[in-house]
C-alpha cells in the first residue's frame, strides 16, 4: 500500500479545515455578549442535532425501529440514559423477531 502525496495533502487539509471551523465557532462566540434568547437557541443545538441524527433511521427504516424510538423515548423519560438505550435495543431486537 502506497499512500500518495496528494492524499496526504488533502487529509491534512481537511483535518486544518475541520479545527479551523470549529476553533472558529468558539472564537466567533466569544466576541459576542449573547442574550438570553441566543444562548436558550444554542443550548438547544445538540439536541436538534441528534434528534436529526436519530429520526430519519427511526422513521425510514421499518416499523421495529419505529417502535423501538418510541419505546426508547417513553423509558427516557423515567429511566438512566443507558436503561432507556438498552431497553430500546430489546424492544427492536424482539419486534425483528415477529
Amino acid at each position: 500500500m502506497s499512500l500518495e502525496p496528494v492524499t496526504v495533502a488533502a487529509i491534512l487539509g481537511m483535518a486544518v479545515a475541520t479545527y479551523l471551523t470549529r476553533i472558529g465557532g468558539y472564537w466567533l462566540v466569544g466576541r459576542f455578549t449573547l442574550g438570553p434568547r441566543a444562548q436558550a437557541a444554542l443550548d438547544a443545538v445538540p439536541g436538534a442535532v441528534l434528534i436529526a441524527v436519530i429520526a430519519p433511521t427511526a422513521l425510514a427504516t421499518g416499523w421495529p425501529e419505529t417502535a423501538a424510538a418510541a419505546v426508547a423515548a417513553l423509558a427516557a423519560l423515567r429511566l438512566p440514559l443507558l436503561a432507556a438505550v438498552a431497553l430500546s435495543v430489546v424492544t427492536v431486537a424482539l419486534l425483528r423477531l415477529v
